[in-house]
């Protein structure tokens, strides 16, 4: 039976809880305050950085070293923390529609070689959901690999494609998590979007807003199709690039599995390497529109940053408002 992924109670958007007695003009509770000033305020930034040179990644920074720019605007950081040790949340989401069934068992793989070198934790979960004409959640978080490969296996390819909408669908019922966990997601596609009725820009928003990581492998060159590994020149694989990159991760265009194992292991000390960087913004209008975020490193000017582009600065949530403003 195929269904939409469903919100889980611990992993679903902050909501306004029921008998919430806080009348008009009184404070809201402790509680909600700090919901309000973690959710809407501040603004939380996975930072990665390398050396320019050797693409290593630099772990050994300190508060000091950051400076963060909001619309060319310099802001205050109120909170600096490495994240080596911090648990994560991998979303996979494979592309199974008509369109990729020749490269079908490279995605498999693709997928299960990915695992195998991210859930080296027990404390690291993933959740595995594929997309063609509809969106079907096949495994939910778990730090079980045999289950995971299970569903992997099963999957066959049919129908169209709905990337975005699966991207902005698991965003926004599984990757607004409980506090304490990082979020990333793996998309495996050849890029083609055709049905869906989400944007590339609703995806890139809401994943924004969930602090979800974006990487995305493409398939298009698998089995000798398309474009040579490694080449970027398709209006879809500029997409792809457009999406990770905005998300802060990358974007992989390989033809051959083995080809992968190396873009695996960057993503995994990659997302062991970051940096969160946090700060209050100080333009309080939030009207809804993109503001752009620059990271600076002045007195590294060998180093290079990567992090999500920016975000869209929606309403702050008021209290016992169901809508949120996430950053």
């Amino acid at each position: 039976q195929q269904t939409k992924p469903q919100p889980s109670k611990t992993e679903a958007k902050p909501q306004a809880k029921p008998g919430d007695k806080t009348k008009p003009g009184e404070q809201p509770n402790e509680q909600d305050q700090a919901t309000i000033t973690s959710r809407t305020i501040n603004v939380r930034l996975p930072v990665a950085v390398t050396e320019g040179k050797t693409a290593r990644f630099i772990t050994d920074l300190k508060l000091g070293d950051f400076e963060i720019y909001e619309d060319k605007a310099k802001q205050e950081i109120v909170s600096f923390q490495a994240l080596s040790d911090l648990p994560l949340d991998v979303a996979i989401l494979m592309d199974t529609s008509n369109s990729v069934k020749p490269k079908l068992k490279f995605e498999k793989d693709a997928a299960v070689s990915f695992l195998q070198t991210m859930l080296t934790s027990r404390k690291d979960r993933a959740l595995f959901a594929t997309f063609d004409s509809e969106i079907e959640l096949r495994q939910d978080f778990t730090n079980r690999l045999d289950l995971l490969t299970k569903a992997i296996d099963a999957t066959k390819a049919q129908g169209e494609t709905r990337m975005y909408d699966a991207i902005f669908n698991v965003c926004e019922e599984k990757m607004f998590a409980i506090q304490g966990r990082r979020r990333a997601m793996v998309v495996i596609t050849d890029g083609e979007d055709t049905v869906s009725e989400h944007t590339l820009k609703d995806a890139i928003d809401l994943a924004q807003r969930s602090e979800t990581i974006v990487y995305v492998i493409s398939t298009k060159a698998a089995g000798n199709f398309g474009v040579i590994a490694g080449t970027v020149d398709s209006k879809e694989d500029k997409l792809l690039k457009q999406l990770a990159e905005e998300t802060g991760g990358r974007a992989f265009f390989t033809s051959q599995v083995i080809e992968l194992e190396k873009s695996f292991t960057a993503i995994a000390r990659e997302l062991r390497s970051q940096y969160q960087v946090s700060y209050s913004p100080t333009n309080e209008n939030f009207d809804g529109k993109f503001r752009k975020i620059e990271v600076r490193l002045p007195n590294f000017k060998d180093y290079r940053v990567r992090t999500k582009a920016g975000y869209n600065a929606v309403p702050p949530r008021q209290p016992g408002s169901a809508a949120g403003a996430k950053q």
